[in-house]
């Protein structure tokens, strides 16, 4: 919490280069299945959340963009590649797992569901195996050094230690 009690939320991209700080509430989290964010995120879908209503400081580095509309335009770290943000005349919004702690900030809602994928609803269904049960198939993780900026924010570009 911040010293006025608002809530406070940080994040940044991948490799650090750009992070940010929000003070107050978060608006809500959807996510968005239209073939434009697909594209734009390179992934089943866009996992956002609206920032109208809280303060935004960006703490290191800046975004650029890509206008991917007349109206629309997404923000994202020019080292790493992270998309980050949805600009449009209706507000901002920054992608959930671009957050410290993406876990507080649950979808309740789904947009562009003409595009949803149909495997989409299945994912859930799927075996699950984590990380590390992949060393002993894929031997090469054991090697890894992962160049992921961590959780919080850092005084350099430090890195996570963990799988990349």
């Amino acid at each position: 919490m911040s010293l006025d009690n608002r809530p406070v939320h940080t994040g940044g991209c991948q490799c650090g280069a750009v992070r940010f700080r929000f003070e107050g509430a978060l608006g809500r989290a959807s996510i968005c299945h239209c073939r434009m964010c697909q594209k734009a995120f390179g992934a089943f879908y866009a996992p956002l959340v609206s920032v109208e209503g809280a303060r935004l400081r960006w703490t290191r580095g800046a975004l650029r963009h890509f206008q991917s509309s007349n109206l629309v335009r997404r923000g994202f770290c020019a080292d790493c590649g992270t998309p980050m943000s949805y600009e449009a005349p209706d507000g901002m919004a920054l992608a959930i797992g671009s957050f410290d702690d993406p876990s507080a900030l649950a979808p309740s809602i789904q947009f562009g569901t003409e595009g949803k994928l149909g495997y989409v609803d299945r994912l859930a269904a799927l075996p699950e195996r984590d990380t590390l049960s992949d060393v002993c198939d894929a031997s090469f993780l054991k090697d890894v050094l992962s160049r992921q900026h961590p959780d919080h924010d850092t005084d350099d570009g430090d890195f996570d230690k963990g799988f990349g």
